[in-house]
């Protein structure tokens, strides 16, 4: 499938923590790896992407999946975050990996408290003063079912775009939706208007 996309086109990003997986996605046609531990996770995964050149999404997270919601314990989430992706943006250097193939991912959701989530995207200056491009995904998120009362994750489209283009005047250059017609219309509007 991978393959089939790429040769129409298609600009693949491969979303896994496993080198092996990154290697095979690449392998085929995958250009870019987003990694929620930020290569942390796996030993080899800095090596496969600096060996394919690939950019990398570096995403800021602490634990795994299974253990970060005992970690969201924060002086100050905006500061702490960048201090803790910068020590993962030097071994991805260190690897071998291009500063200019780096992004960086906050990590909204991933070890932060709904609070958490809404201080991080109002102090997101402290990631994006490290000159890279930002990726932030607020899409469908939990924090913004609590603050717009809407339990059901898929009924939160007016709150993601609202959070989506927040992140855009925080410093965000990428935005990672599951509405993306939607959000293209708000942000092509936002933009004429700003």
């Amino acid at each position: 499938m991978i393959q089939a996309l790429a040769e129409v086109g298609a600009v693949i990003s491969v979303d896994t923590r496993n080198a092996t997986t990154m290697a095979a996605a690449l392998a085929t046609g995958a250009r870019i790896v987003n990694d929620v531990s930020a290569l942390a996770h796996d030993g080899d995964a800095a090596r496969v992407v600096a060996e394919h050149g690939a950019p990398v999404v570096l995403m800021h997270m602490r634990g795994t999946p299974a253990t970060m919601q005992y970690l969201a314990d924060y002086e100050d989430v905006g500061a702490e975050v960048a201090a803790e992706i910068s020590h993962r943006i030097v071994a991805a250097e260190i690897a071998g990996i291009s500063r200019a193939a780096i992004a960086l991912d906050p990590g909204i959701g991933f070890a932060k408290t709904g609070p958490q989530n809404i201080a991080l995207l109002r102090s997101l200056s402290p990631l994006a003063d490290l000159g890279f491009p930002l990726v932030v995904g607020v899409s469908r998120k939990g924090f913004i079912g609590t603050l717009s009362n809407e339990p059901v994750a898929a009924r939160r489209l007016g709150g993601s775009i609202a959070g989506a283009l927040f992140a855009l005047t925080q410093g965000a250059r990428v935005l990672r939706v599951h509405d993306v017609a939607e959000t293209v219309q708000a942000v092509r509007v936002w933009q004429a208007l700003a």
